[in-house]
């Protein structure tokens, strides 16, 4: 898959599909939007995503945050904030995605003060059209974009004779009586419920990254654990214990994962995402695992010293083996 991030000057020879929007979670209504552009793909055109980089969410929020000062910004706003900017899937996450569905190309537009200013004609004309060389767009029939987000589908849809494109608008899907989006889900996956996550996603929400070194203090007490420090803006659920299943290098295995800071053992209040994983004797660090979350066990706790936690930890490893058995 071709990236091309961190420009603003570019040009595809291709001719594209185009799905434009955010992506963050690639839940079942993305599914459905980049499954027209894929199958443009038989037809001599390569799929290409547009996207800006961060979000026009994420970089209005952090104007707002930055023009309202700390003083003013209250834990309220301040929560608002961080559910604003947290994401789905992390850059490199959505890009291993994309990858494996079989975008071919992936545009990643700086946002900044200059782009923000950009027309909604200018938009269409001079990126999509000039650049992106467009002969088909999808986008949610809520699509805006352009200076003041004044663009939509009835622009995209006046233009396309002139300039030679196809348009196609992509209608909200529903479950649970709401439209599917990724703040649904990530409502969903702050109250813990993975399993409803899950089916608005269309697959387990996962947590990727690299294996860390920790202080192995779970080899000393016989639970072995590897260990991913996810970045500020990943989307995590409650502080807690979850049964996990863990993708290693296309074989997956069962998990245990505790989510937090490890009160009884760590006093650094670094986030960590740390899994035992059952049945598997290797070593890991420096590889690039997924631990999928799928169900809330209980909530971190700090215990009295680590031989009140190896209790627990037997106890919870014995209700994850009950768990798993059940499959």
């Amino acid at each position: 898959m071709q990236i091309i991030s961190c420009t603003k000057k570019f040009h595809i020879e291709d001719k594209t599909a185009v799905a434009i929007g955010k992506f963050d979670g690639i839940h079942l209504g993305h599914q459905k939007l980049l499954s027209h552009i894929l199958d443009k793909k038989d037809k001599g055109m390569k799929a290409a995503i547009f996207t800006f980089d961060p979000s026009p969410a994420v970089f209005f929020s952090n104007i707002s945050k930055k023009q309202a000062g700390a003083k003013v910004f209250d834990d309220k706003r301040n929560d608002e904030h961080k559910m604003m900017i947290s994401q789905l899937l992390t850059k490199e996450e959505k890009r291993r995605k994309f990858e494996e569905l079989g975008i071919d190309i992936l545009v990643e537009f700086p946002m900044d003060e200059e782009t923000a200013h950009i027309s909604p004609e200018d938009c269409v004309r001079n990126i999509l059209h000039d650049q992106m060389n467009a002969a088909y767009i999808a986008a949610g029939d809520d699509l805006s974009y352009g200076y003041k987000g004044k663009g939509d589908f009835a622009l995209l849809n006046k233009l396309a004779p002139e300039l030679g494109y196809r348009t196609h608008a992509i209608k909200k899907l529903q479950m649970f009586g709401r439209n599917i989006s990724s703040s649904f889900i990530k409502e969903e996956i702050q109250k813990a419920e993975m399993e409803r996550a899950a089916e608005l996603l269309g697959e387990k929400y996962y947590v990727g990254g690299l294996v860390e070194h920790g202080k192995r203090l779970g080899r000393t007490i016989g639970f072995p654990t590897v260990n991913i420090l996810p970045p500020d803006e990943k989307c995590l659920p409650p502080f807690g214990v979850y049964f996990s299943e863990v993708r290693i290098e296309g074989q997956k295995y069962h998990g245990m994962t505790n989510i937090g800071v490890r009160p009884t053992v760590s006093d650094n209040n670094r986030v960590s995402v740390e899994t035992f994983i059952y049945d598997f004797d290797g070593d890991l660090y420096g590889k690039y695992l997924e631990i999928a979350l799928l169900t809330f066990h209980r909530k971190e706790q700090r215990f009295s010293g680590v031989d009140a936690l190896k209790a627990q930890m037997d106890h919870d490893l014995e209700a994850g083996r009950n768990f798993f058995s059940r499959d």
